[in-house]
């Protein structure tokens, strides 16, 4: 199967592309982007030597899906899906900070609750909690957005102090970002599904705030099964879950945590195809239809044909 791990297209009026950890973001005239999803993974800030076929599609496909089904609740960029793997959308100045929201104690924060902290980005913790448990409440534990290295955690009150975001702008994202994890929270229960934790990240355009990137997808959001959560809970026990933290989970019990002299361990074709089965079972569970795949042969001139197409019609 074919993955597509790199692009370089050169569209009309481009005036610059950046080339994210997944994602490749073309300039189109300071007024669009053509955000392509690639098969590219990644986990603890590194990129993974090898793509994951029908990953950019899995991602791009929920992505618009979630977009469109929360533009109620807040505008966002998208207008346009070209191609299964492309979304066009409007130009926004981002905020550099990640917005994450956490319905449950796990994963990095379960690790750093584990080790002794009770106070995420200013959020105090309540004590005796286990892997897994609910919180009272969904809290938000921002991040800076690291152009590159590692994104920070952040407190609210820091974000306003040094000027990162303003206050008034906070306050909405923070708002929004509830909204969207209530929202987010419905549809997957819908499907039998948990929202666990995930991450919006919103921008700016002539003075309206926009959500922006994807939303709810494997690699932005983490799911349990609903079904024997609570039993699993109880005993203890790993949930069953479909997010991007399967990877991470392989990747540490091969010793790779993405620090200094440590090597990613090999990516068989049987393992990179059983990614992608992954990918395909979360779509599948959280859009709640059967995935179509699109086709494989040239991915690149596909997707340059569609894109093109788009461009030109809406001159």
């Amino acid at each position: 199967m074919d993955a597509l791990t790199k692009t370089d297209f050169h569209f009309p009026n481009q005036k610059g592309v950046f080339h994210g950890k997944v994602r490749d973001v073309y300039n189109i005239n300071d007024e669009l982007i053509v955000m392509v999803a690639t098969d590219r993974i990644s986990a603890f800030d590194v990129i993974l030597p090898k793509g994951i076929p029908f990953k950019g599609q899995v991602l791009n496909q929920i992505a618009a899906t979630f977009l469109d089904a929360t533009s109620d609740i807040v505008p966002n960029w998208k207008l346009a899906t070209p191609d299964p793997m492309v979304t066009v959308g409007l130009k926004c100045e981002g905020f550099p900070v990640e917005m994450i929201i956490r319905g449950y104690l796990t994963g990095s924060a379960w690790r750093e609750y584990k080790a002794g902290c009770r106070e995420l980005c200013g959020v105090k913790l309540p004590e005796g909690m286990k892997e897994n448990q609910k919180f009272p409440e969904p809290i938000v534990t921002p991040t800076t957005k690291a152009a590159t290295g590692h994104d920070e955690n952040i407190s609210k009150e820091e974000i306003i102090k040094q000027g990162i975001v303003g206050k008034a702008d906070y306050e909405q994202i923070e708002n929004y970002t509830r909204q969207l994890f209530k929202r987010g929270s419905e549809m997957a229960a819908q499907k039998g599904l948990i929202l666990v934790d995930t991450k919006y990240e919103f921008g700016k355009k002539d003075g309206k705030v926009y959500l922006i990137d994807e939303i709810h997808t494997p690699d932005s959001s983490r799911y349990f099964y609903a079904e024997g959560y609570q039993q699993k809970f109880e005993k203890g026990e790993e949930q069953k879950q479909l997010s991007k933290e399967f990877v991470r989970q392989w990747l540490i019990e091969h010793n790779f945590m993405g620090k200094d002299g440590q090597k990613v361990p090999e990516m068989t074709t049987e393992y990179v195809n059983s990614v992608s089965d992954r990918y395909i079972e979360l779509y599948e569970h959280i859009v709640g239809s059967k995935f179509q795949k699109a086709t494989e042969a040239n991915i690149a001139e596909r997707i340059e044909k569609n894109v093109l197409n788009y461009l030109n019609s809406t001159k």
